[in-house]
């Protein structure tokens, strides 16, 4: 008798599908009540991919419940705190699916170039090595920064407003469980709230993984990343920055209003010591490492500073369950793909759930949740290695590992279409491309 019943609810899901989207999300809701779910996706974790998730499932017309730990309110905060993201083109395409960018349209610095260089602290031949120009691609811009107070106000409002999204805040996962039909999980009140899928967007040390018994292989770097903003005398021409230093890689990333991006590599110990310094003595030491081509730069918001390393789940599925974003990944900032390789894996994900559902499929089913594993489980284990490959390649000064890298670098700018393939991959534009990143 279940198994007729599981039968008929995707014959009427596949039915369902060819209707308006008001009717559609209507129904699969009253189904979902009518087979005792709480919603049909369960997502654990309301930060950037916990967000983008739900709305891409949702588009799907099925019901999502967001568990999110901080309270309501928390992540609204409209002070810029000095945090950014570097979007990549096909990332802005999603966010524009999602009816996102055009609220953050005109907050986004466009990245019109890309310069790297091979240097040392102070060397005045700083910013003459590889060279990036988007007009070269025939694209658009290669990707857009965005500041993280605008696109978490945009989530937090759409999340707010799209049918068929429920947000509960201030709440926390404790157990799960996960049974042939679907997956429950109880929170720290004793509720327990149950869904036909479960989808971790919940971090590197993701709950969701861990209670499924999903174990984790990785190793840090002994290096930690330098975040804040800085607002310069000159302009920045949407030109992005990329300095190979010995302690690890500078990147200098445009945001509007003559302000930059500073995601800054040290060793462990230099930066425990930078980031215990005054705001002036931290310029003190950024300002030889950046250079005087932008003019005086000051302060624009707070300093951050965390750990380095790789960290990849060893699955990215278990019995009615998904990991996307941080929670399946966790890379080297190095070439600022963390949150593009959450999106691409959430565009993915909806991409085969959107198939599945077309096709009278359980979308929940090992044999769906196989297809977004296999898609995403070469490209992201490629990414982290590349990631892995470079920074160990760049930070030192060893001579003989430095003139290779120089090489390489006039072997690229010697080779436009080698150049432009890697802009094509920085863009986000390679491989196989979910619906949602498509023009």
């Amino acid at each position: 008798m279940p198994s007729l019943l599981i039968s008929v609810f995707h014959l009427t899901v596949a039915a369902v599908r060819r209707m308006d989207n008001p009717a559609r999300t209507a129904i699969l809701q009253g189904m979902s009540t009518d087979m005792t779910y709480h919603s049909d996706i369960l997502v654990i974790g309301g930060g950037l991919n916990g967000a983008c998730m739900a709305l891409a499932a949702a588009q799907t017309g099925l019901s999502v419940t967001v568990i999110d730990t901080l309270a309501g309110g928390v992540q609204s905060d409209p002070a810029f705190d000095g945090r950014s993201y570097a979007l990549a083109l096909t990332s802005q395409r999603m966010l524009a699916a999602l009816g996102l960018w055009t609220a953050l349209e005109h907050h986004a610095q466009p990245m019109l170039q890309i310069k790297v260089s091979d240097s040392r602290v102070g060397d005045s031949a700083a910013f003459l090595g590889l060279s990036f120009d988007a007009a070269e691609m025939g694209d658009g811009p290669m990707g857009y920064m965005v500041e993280d107070r605008h696109l978490r106000a945009s989530l937090l409002s759409a999340l707010t407003e799209t049918d068929g999204i429920t947000h509960r805040t201030g709440a926390t996962v404790v157990a799960q469980n996960a049974d042939a039909t679907g997956a429950s999980v109880t929170l720290s009140d004793g509720e327990i709230l149950r869904a036909r899928l479960l989808i971790g967007a919940d971090g590197r040390q993701s709950g969701t993984a861990t209670r499924a018994g999903i174990r984790r292989t990785g190793w840090t770097y002994r290096q930690n990343a330098l975040v804040c903003a800085i607002a310069h005398e000159k302009p920045h021409h949407g030109i992005a920055h990329q300095l190979f230093l010995p302690p690890g890689p500078l990147a200098i990333l445009p945001l509007t209003e003559n302000r930059s991006s500073i995601v800054w590599t040290e060793t462990a110990d230099m930066a425990r010591r930078i980031t215990a310094l005054s705001d002036e003595d931290y310029l003190k030491v950024l300002r030889p490492r950046f250079g005087d081509f932008l003019g005086q730069i000051s302060l624009a918001g707070a300093r951050y500073t965390y750990p380095l390393g790789l960290t990849l789940a060893n699955a990215l599925t278990a019995p009615r369950l998904v990991l996307v974003g941080d929670a399946a990944h966790g890379m080297h900032p190095i070439a600022g793909q963390g949150l593009n390789a959450g999106l691409r894996d959430i565009a993915a994900l909806a991409h085969v759930i959107t198939h599945a559902i077309q096709r009278g499929e359980d979308f929940a089913s090992p044999q769906v949740l196989d297809r977004y594993a296999e898609w995403r489980r070469f490209d992201t284990a490629t990414l982290a290695l590349a990631t892995d490959v470079f920074n160990r390649l760049f930070s030192n000064d060893n001579p003989i590992l430095r003139g290779l890298r120089d090489l390489g670098m006039k072997m690229v700018n010697a080779a436009p279409d080698l150049r432009r393939g890697f802009m094509r991959e920085a863009a986000g534009l390679s491989g196989d491309l979910p619906d949602l990143m498509r023009r």
